[in-house]
């Protein structure tokens, strides 16, 4: 029997515009089989989640635009899981709003707050080190966060610097940091106590809500004022009006960085945050000569490291390119260095502005 206490807050709002040209602002990432399992991201998220939480206490945060693709792709959720931002703000605001709507269902609740779209190895160590956080959230006032160990100098994250002295699984943090430079990142590494940020969040619905009173006063009085509106059928309009007055702000900014009550768990599962098509590559089994496929039926000569994705069961035939994305889509195909998929981003504007925004 699962603890009725237990909730998550589940991400879902984001483009992921990185992984252009399957990932556009209509049809984003965590809605997609990245990984050609048969699940997509989201629905990957969400049983993961299940396997600890109630659930009906999984609540999904998303942009009013993913809402027909979230009940299409979760079709045992309600309109009560759903929680639609009217317009974008960052995880702050979305994370206040929907923790003031389960401490007005539940009290007692303790959530976990989980990106949608990440991958996570080891399903069952999840589920102890979520645990573990619970137990200890429900008795303590603290802000936790799970930290992955970091296995090279990534300049793509920010980090959790933790308390070197702690013996404990659950280690007082004394700071957050920026994404580094590559010479910064090095350091942080042979430091020993630094750990990758990966966005995932526990507490209690009480300690959340005191830190936005303590920390975001402004924010916090702008939701609060609707707290007689939530979970009635006058929440809606309430949202509609107020929403776009919140500030834009992370949560880790809002609150983490502010806080003196934040913990971390160091991860024991393999964690990859699916960011760009190199990571996915890195994620994926490849074939002997190092291609990373997905849905293609590949004939490669004198071709090697290359991520490769096309509609199912298309033939794709590549001769002489090494460490290339090679990306069939509909209308789009995209052939672009790995060494580059930073700048997808930018190729997409340009793709934008020439050829028209229903392409991205």
């Amino acid at each position: 029997m699962k603890n009725k206490n237990y909730y998550a807050i589940l991400m879902a709002g984001g483009v992921g515009s990185r992984f252009w040209p399957v990932s556009t602002q209509n049809f984003p990432k965590q809605f997609h089989d990245m990984l050609g399992t048969g699940d997509t991201l989201i629905q990957k998220t969400f049983n993961r989640l299940a396997k600890l939480i109630p659930e009906e206490n999984i609540f999904i945060l998303t942009n009013e635009r993913y809402n027909d693709l979230v009940f299409e792709q979760l079709p045992s959720v309600t309109k009560r899981q759903v929680v639609l931002e009217p317009a974008m703000r960052n995880t702050a605001p979305c994370i206040l709003y929907a923790s003031l709507k389960i401490k007005k269902e539940n009290e007692n609740a303790v959530m976990i707050v989980a990106p949608s779209d990440h991958w996570i190895e080891d399903e069952d160590a999840f589920s102890n080190n979520v645990q573990t956080a619970f137990d200890y959230c429900e008795s303590n006032d603290a802000l936790m966060t799970l930290g992955i160990a970091p296995t090279f100098p990534n300049t793509g994250y920010g980090y959790i610097e933790y308390n070197k002295s702690s013996e404990d699984d659950i280690k007082p943090v004394n700071q957050f940091r920026e994404k580094p430079d590559y010479e910064t990142a090095k350091s942080f590494l042979a430091q020993g106590n630094f750990l990758w940020n990966a966005g995932i969040f526990m507490w209690s619905a009480k300690s959340v809500v005191a830190a936005f009173q303590r920390n975001q006063p402004e924010l916090y009085q702008l939701f609060e004022s609707g707290y007689n509106t939530y979970n009635t059928a006058s929440e809606d309009d309430f949202i509609r009006d107020n929403y776009p007055k919140a500030e834009n702000i992370s949560v880790d900014y809002a609150l983490m960085e502010k806080s003196d009550n934040v913990y971390v768990i160091p991860a024991t599962f393999d964690w990859n945050d699916l960011g760009t098509w190199g990571s996915l590559y890195d994620k994926l089994d490849k074939d002997s000569n190092d291609n990373a496929v997905v849905n293609a039926r590949v004939l490669a000569d004198d071709a090697s490291g290359n991520m490769i994705r096309s509609k199912k069961d298309k033939i794709v035939v590549v001769d002489g390119l090494k460490d290339y994305i090679i990306v069939d889509k509909d209308e789009v195909l995209l052939i672009f260095p790995k060494a580059k998929e930073q700048d997808i981003k930018k190729v997409l504007q340009n793709v934008k502005a020439n050829f028209g925004e229903e392409y991205g």
